[in-house]
């Protein structure tokens, strides 16, 4: 099936598209280019291996600590309970994921308000793969040249070999990224050893296998193509960029017109800029663009050119910087703002959602407790003659440790509690205790009196768990 359309120029006021009027043809599908990127070293790279290094350490590393004997991150999905840092958390505290995501979306877009694309430069998991997957396939197969150099050849032992220690490495990357995303959910040390032993479940074999192959088409095959088309960031973040966005940027003014020239010209002796087009800016780009172009979508901030040229002006003995993060006011001799309105209107936003997500943490009560009185029956009378209620209290414990309540009852004169007044409740369990209350008739004021349960911890003498009731009696004589 031919991708090609046939295209006329019907403007009249022009000249025809050839000589014969034949029309011409427009390729709308180009199949993709393998791009081979060079090795660059210079400070935008150092900080990324710095970000790449921490990030990927954390991924790893976390996954394996524990606090109290509980995994330090741990999604229990069956039990909905989610352990966060030694603080557990369940579907009822959902909505503090939604404001932690709140607080995500307006950080990248305030980030990008000022920075352009640095998230997906320097912290996107696509880029850390990637840059993985490259990492590897350079100490392999060997530089930009030497990669090129060995597709074209035919196949030999040395090529099948370096292909085969390549993509074995890429799958172990690839599995090992697997069984660490799943053992977040499937504690780690139990999942290697079902996993090996045939004692997992079918699901944990599935995502350990769907992560796996994920990892491996992404950040080995597809790489830039995930960012190019699959990414929806790309193509929103034009909206959160202004004249006074820092980002990526080639200065034509300084650069134009480029030419090769000997490092003894000086360039305006030749009519020439600071641009040699020596293409090292592409050969570094890992989406393959050439910034000398100007903004463009598929850049994601990553620098690697400011670093390739920064080396080459470096060499010429030209001052640094014909590509560097600037903004389009700076590039055209304008002043440049850091903080704007949108800026403020991101950053207020963002400091709010910080400060509320921050707020309930620290007020958020460890434990709960509710109180559940007996419809099934209004009141009755007990051995000594007092009026007694029925209850069932209901006390969670959201904390990683066991908690020891001692319950009491305030509200009424002689209120008492007449079933067992100290309980403990394990780690994230709910636990449900049938209670009894009794008052002696000449202390009941109404038909429906408000009273107050009380749980305090001998755990923690801090945590002090109250609820309000009802007692219902007869009616005063």
């Amino acid at each position: 099936m031919s991708n090609e359309i046939p295209v006329t120029q019907v403007d009249p006021s022009s000249e025809p598209p050839n000589k014969n009027n034949k029309p011409e043809t427009v390729d709308l599908y180009a199949s993709r280019k393998k791009i081979y990127v060079k090795e660059v070293k210079g400070t935008f790279q150092k900080i990324r291996n710095v970000s790449l290094t921490l990030l990927m350490g954390m991924y790893f590393l976390f996954v394996w600590l524990t606090l109290d004997g509980q995994p330090l991150i741990h999604f229990d999905l069956p039990a909905r309970e989610f352990h966060l840092y030694g603080v557990t958390f369940f579907p009822k505290d959902f909505f503090l994921l939604s404001g932690m995501l709140i607080i995500c979306a307006f950080g990248l877009f305030f980030i990008t308000t000022l920075f352009g694309r640095v998230w997906c430069g320097y912290t996107c998991p696509q880029t850390v793969w990637t840059f993985i997957f490259m990492w590897i396939e350079e100490k392999v197969e060997g530089s930009r040249n030497k990669r090129m150099k060995l597709d074209k050849a035919p196949n030999s032992t040395e090529k099948v070999t370096k292909k085969t220690i390549k993509h074995s490495l890429w799958l172990f990357v690839a599995l090992a990224t697997g069984l660490t995303f799943v053992g977040y959910f499937y504690p780690i040390r139990e999942l290697i050893v079902d996993l090996f032993t045939l004692q997992a479940n079918g699901w944990a074999y599935f995502w350990v296998a769907f992560f796996t192959v994920a990892t491996y088409l992404n950040a080995g095959w597809m790489r830039e193509q995930v960012c190019l088309y699959m990414c929806p960031y790309a193509r929103f973040q034009s909206v959160m960029f202004d004249p006074n966005t820092r980002i990526v940027s080639y200065d034509p003014n300084r650069g134009e017109p480029r030419g090769g020239r000997k490092k003894s010209v000086n360039p305006a002796d030749v009519g020439l800029g600071d641009c040699i087009d020596c293409g090292q800016c592409v050969q570094v780009c890992p989406t393959g663009i050439d910034i000398r172009d100007g903004l463009q979508y598929e850049c994601i901030g990553c620098a690697l050119c400011i670093d390739a040229c920064d080396e080459v002006m470096e060499k010429m003995d030209y001052p640094k910087g014909l590509i560097r993060y600037t903004t389009e006011n700076e590039l055209e001799g304008k002043t440049s703002k850091l903080l704007r309105p949108r800026t403020f209107g991101y950053g207020a936003v963002l400091t709010l959602m910080i400060g509320a997500i921050i707020f309930t943490l620290v007020t958020r009560v460890p434990a709960k407790m509710d109180v559940l009185r007996d419809r099934g029956a209004l009141f009755s009378f007990n051995g000594e003659g007092h009026v007694e209620n029925s209850y069932t209290i209901k006390i969670q414990n959201m904390s990683e440790v066991p908690q020891t309540f001692n319950l009491s009852v305030e509200g009424l004169e002689g209120i008492r509690i007449l079933t067992t007044t100290n309980v403990t409740v394990a780690s994230a369990e709910i636990r449900s205790l049938p209670t009894v209350v009794d008052v002696p008739p000449e202390s009941i004021p109404d038909t429906n009196n408000t009273i107050r349960f009380y749980a305090e911890s001998e755990t923690d003498p801090s945590l002090i768990l109250e609820t309000e009731s009802r007692f219902v009696g007869p009616r005063p004589r």
